[in-house]
């Protein structure tokens, strides 16, 4: 049988022996806030277009009637999105029918405190009113995003969303579990770190969650640790 040259190379899995350390660590980051309509929505730029998706989903359902994309470029995203995370996520959004005038775009944010605070910025420039934000990110960095506004922006409701998918699903679209995994344990490790040094609000981290973490930390998955 005739073998086709140019098929693409099959993702790779995550490993079963850490397996179930990684799923306990993805459903922690999960903060399964029920949706409800807000009076902005925030798109956290990465290198995941999964925010700008959610997003876009959720303006046309109704949920917010303004979204501020913000974030600059990182090491890891400069080469997928080279103008910008939050300039490509709007011109994503634009391209599936939010109108343009919809949409703020901060581009200078490099960290989640970043990101918060100039978006609070521009929404006061534009003299937008707050109460509520739904917080659209990766979804391993959903508990740090709220953890971080309760500290910098406490006079709003917080709610948090990602892109829908399974965690499969998710490495599928990432294309690299080994990253995935980094990821998922340095965001684990910022929970407590950040607290500790004033840059969010402590969030409850159960036995099994510091057990998972660890168990991965000893297997290796260390790059993303600070």
């Amino acid at each position: 049988m005739l073998m086709n040259r140019h098929a693409p190379a099959p993702v790779e899995a995550i490993p079963e022996a850490i397996r179930a350390d990684v799923e306990t660590l993805w459903r922690y980051h999960d903060m399964h806030h029920e949706l409800r309509p807000c009076d902005v929505g925030i798109g956290l730029g990465s290198h995941d277009l999964g925010v700008a998706v959610i997003a876009t989903r959720l303006f046309h359902a109704g949920l917010f009637p303004w979204i501020v994309f913000t974030g600059a470029n990182a090491p890891t995203t400069i080469e997928r999105f080279p103008r910008g995370e939050a300039v490509h996520y709007s011109e994503y959004a634009i391209e599936q029918g939010v109108p343009a005038e919809s949409i703020l775009v901060e581009p200078r944010a490099t960290n989640t405190a970043e990101n918060l605070e100039h978006s609070r910025q521009l929404l006061g420039e534009r003299r937008i009113s707050v109460q509520s934000v739904l917080i659209m990110s990766r979804p391993y960095q959903q508990r740090r995003a709220y953890a971080t506004c309760k500290l910098i922006w406490p006079e709003v409701d917080v709610v948090c969303a990602s892109n829908p998918l399974e965690l499969d699903d998710y490495v599928r679209g990432i294309g690299d579990p080994r990253r995935v995994v980094n990821m998922l344990v340095g965001d684990t490790q910022r929970i407590e770190v950040y607290a500790e040094r004033g840059f969010a609000i402590p969030q409850e981290m159960l036995d099994e969650v510091q057990a998972a973490f660890g168990r991965l930390v000893a297997a290796g998955y260390t790059t993303r640790l600070i």
